[in-house]
């Protein structure tokens, strides 16, 4: 079965036996055409079935309006909410997102993000790979004035507008809070260190104990590949049976604390009696999980709203200068049942 031709402006004037240029502004309701005149176009537009060719549009403008929203892992919680929030701001000012993920490879960021270009994506906004330590692969989106804005996972290489949270002083409050409620002997769940929301929030748990006279074990920091649920199980098993446990822990995400708090009581350790718990990203599970996972908010939706914002505010100022400052939003934390000690 042969596939239908599509409709074109020019099918349509040859029907009415006008030129293509009259049905191109008619069908755009441009004001050099009668009111008539649009509307007879426009119903018979609708009635052959055509529907414009936004591809070919942007090959004449040079403007595609589709932002490339380049994420690592789109069925984490975080992320899931950072595009809605890219999303709503997007469609409210008439853009549209592609979105393609890494999985936490630098192999798949280069090749996803090279695809982004290929497509002709007005700009991007990205949320680096684990693994990503060069970030080469977006020099190609500068070179051309194509505006990248790089969101919670941001490389210190490249000098472009970037949003994100205060990572250290999040990091320090979590540990503080842990230290007001009695812990003495706090153990950190990092992850990869090169990059720098992981090393910022280690900082700020390293400061927050010497800043209250508890010496640094660095036994109790364990670093992790991907900060899963599985490595965060086999963690808290080891801790919990060294001989010198801790009674509190930090976890950079709430999916570790899950599985903190899950380990545990299967220990018959006591939360937050004998181990009190805070994670990081107020994820749905953190407040589903008995008990409830005290943890740092992180306003993801309000981050992606900000990384749409800016970009279509950079394109539609049709500068030439490159997107360079950072916005910085806040957090809190939240105190939930596994660390509420007094």
């Amino acid at each position: 079965m042969s596939k239908k031709k599509d409709v074109t402006i020019y099918d349509i004037a040859e029907k009415l036996n006008l030129s293509s240029s009259t049905i191109s502004r008619a069908l755009k309701n441009h004001h050099s055409i009668g009111a008539k005149t649009i509307k007879k176009v426009q119903k018979t537009a609708k009635e052959m079935g055509y529907t414009p060719n936004i591809f070919a549009a942007s090959l004449r403008s040079n403007q595609t309006k589709t932002i490339g929203v380049l994420m690592s892992r789109i069925n984490r919680p975080f992320i899931s909410t950072l595009i809605s929030g890219i999303e709503d701001h997007a469609q409210k000012k008439g853009y549209n997102i592609l979105i393609a993920q890494s999985n936490d490879s630098f192999k798949n960021e280069v090749e996803m993000a090279n695809a982004l270009y290929n497509s002709r994506v007005s700009g991007v906004i990205c949320s680096l790979a684990m693994e990503t330590v060069n970030t080469d692969h977006f020099k190609q989106f500068q070179d051309k004035n194509i505006p990248v804005v790089f969101v919670d996972r941001t490389p210190a290489s490249i000098n472009t507008y970037k949003v994100m949270i205060d990572n250290y002083s999040a990091g320090y409050n979590a540990t503080k809070h842990l230290i007001l409620q009695g812990c003495e002997r706090i153990a950190h769940f990092a992850g990869s260190q090169h990059r720098m929301i992981y090393s910022e929030r280690r900082r700020g748990y390293i400061a927050a104990l010497q800043d209250h006279g508890i010496t640094i074990d660095e036994k109790l920091i364990i670093y992790f590949n991907s900060l899963s649920h599985e490595e965060g199980v086999k963690a808290t098993k080891k801790l919990l049976k060294s001989s010198n446990p801790p009674d509190g822990i930090f976890t950079a995400n709430d999916t570790t604390g899950v599985s903190v708090i899950q380990t545990a009581k299967k220990m018959g350790v006591k939360i937050p009696e004998e181990l009190a718990v805070i994670g990081f990203n107020n994820d749905p599970i953190s407040s589903i999980i008995d008990p409830g996972l005290s943890t740092i908010t992180h306003p993801a939706f309000q981050m992606g709203q900000t990384c749409a914002d800016q970009i279509i505010h950079h394109l539609e100022e049709n500068s030439d200068d490159q997107l360079t400052s950072v916005t910085f939003l806040k957090t809190e934390v939240l105190v939930r049942e596994s660390s509420k000690r007094k």
